[in-house]
């Protein structure tokens, strides 16, 4: 699936809950709720076995760290879980991760590619 635009950054997400807690619970909300979209939209299937996924972080350009992006999966694996992808995110269902980057200035996306280990 790809989820069009980029997520918030570890940072933003922080300085969301000291900010106000409800502010970062919402940030949290609309997050996982794009990524569920984003799943649906693609007719992602229903996996039963454990999966590993990969997230290919495409962003506009350099100047966030690459761990305070890939922060973002805990809202792309909470979306993957509310649209009935898998089942749960836990290490019974989610056996890895892998995290790719890449740029693209004028098409900033994330690709996320879910495999059973079948």
């Amino acid at each position: 699936m790809v989820i069009e635009g980029r997520m918030p950054s570890l940072n933003d997400y922080v300085r969301a809950v000291n900010a106000n807690r409800f502010k970062g619970n919402a940030m949290k909300q609309e997050c996982t709720s794009l990524a569920a979209w984003a799943a649906k939209a693609a007719r992602m299937p229903r996996f039963a076995r454990p999966v590993t996924v990969r997230f290919t972080w495409v962003e506009g350009n350099r100047r966030r760290d690459i761990d305070n992006v890939a922060f973002a999966k805990k809202f792309v694996l909470d979306g993957l879980v509310q649209a009935g992808v898998i089942g749960n995110d836990t290490p019974q269902y989610v056996t890895g991760f892998e995290d790719r980057f890449a740029y693209d200035g004028r098409h900033p996306r994330i690709i996320v590619e879910v495999t059973d280990e079948a």
